[in-house]
């Protein structure tokens, strides 16, 4: 086969085409189950800046958090703790059962174990000596 490698076109990506094969794949093994969903929320102050923000996905019925950020001088008010669960509501309305994530040393493992997040595994020296943990929870 003469096959080359390029970037795909912004038609490409919009279609879905790769995902939706890579799904119909999937179902023969685990079953039907809905295409992946997005969840995407944000914390504003009282004048409507962004001090935190969630990213996340709803995929195989598990919610993959993908990005959870408070700014600093916003940090131990809830904000992490109020993203984090309306996230988890979200997916499970989404049939979510399960969530996994991966956050550094020294980022947040102490935070997610909080709410309920166990390690799962850990890559020891990701980024020079620390650690990566990922991490995971039945909704």
């Amino acid at each position: 086969m003469n096959i080359t490698i390029s970037p795909a076109t912004e038609e490409e990506v919009r279609s879905g085409y790769v995902g939706r094969q890579l799904r119909e794949f999937n179902y023969r093994h685990v079953g039907e189950y809905p295409e992946v969903q997005s969840i995407r929320l944000n914390a504003r102050d009282a004048e409507g800046q962004v001090v935190g923000g969630l990213r996340a996905v709803v995929a195989l019925h598990w919610l993959r958090v993908e990005v959870l950020w408070v700014r600093e001088d916003a940090r131990r008010n809830g904000i992490g703790s109020r993203l984090l669960m309306e996230a988890e509501r979200i997916a499970r309305e989404l049939g979510a059962r399960n969530a996994a994530l991966e956050t550094f040393e020294w980022q947040a493992p102490r935070f997610y174990a909080r709410h309920g997040y166990e390690e799962a595994a850990r890559m020891d020296n990701y980024v020079g000596e620390y650690y990566l943990a990922i991490m995971r929870k039945r909704l």
